[in-house]
């Protein structure tokens, strides 16, 4: 399974109309796209997250309910067109979709890992107000594949 952006290369930089107003961008969420899900992928999820030491896994992007045939999520999607079923969450910023980077001057580069998980089962139960963790553990026993891709911004 692999996930990729059009935006930039795995390990490159998120181009400013990704991040957040307050950093310089549009907060445009990142055109995605995966290919060659495992058999019996029933529906999809993904996140967004920034590991950084000084973000501490804050949390830019939770979709769950992802069709299994949906093959991406176009630019700018999140908000306006999601595929059919997708369920957007509440981010780290308490609005629900996509939120851009937006770091702490001065804090470096961060790390922006997206993950996209295949699930065996059609839909996850949890809460648009779920937390990372919460998250993770609805996913949990449902996982059959993992792919990720990591884009650095900083300012």
């Amino acid at each position: 399974m692999q996930i990729t952006a059009s935006a930039f290369q795995d390990g490159g930089k998120i181009p400013p109309q990704y991040v957040m107003p307050g950093a310089g961008g549009k907060n445009v969420s990142v055109p995605l796209a995966w290919s060659n899900l495992p058999a019996g992928t029933q529906s999809l999820a993904l996140s967004m997250v920034d590991p950084h030491p000084v973000a501490r896994n804050w949390v830019h992007w939770l979709v769950i309910d992802l069709p299994k045939d949906a093959a991406a999520l176009s630019q700018g999607a999140s908000g306006h067109s999601m595929p059919p079923g997708a369920v957007e969450l509440k981010n780290s910023f308490g609005a629900l979709g996509y939120g851009g980077p937006q770091p702490p001057r001065g804090s470096g580069d961060h790390p922006y890992v997206f993950t996209l998980y295949a699930l065996n089962a059609p839909k996850v139960e949890v809460s648009k107000n779920t937390t990372l963790a919460g998250f993770k553990q609805a996913l949990e026993g449902k996982i059959l594949a993992t792919a990720t891709l990591t884009g650095y911004f900083g300012r």
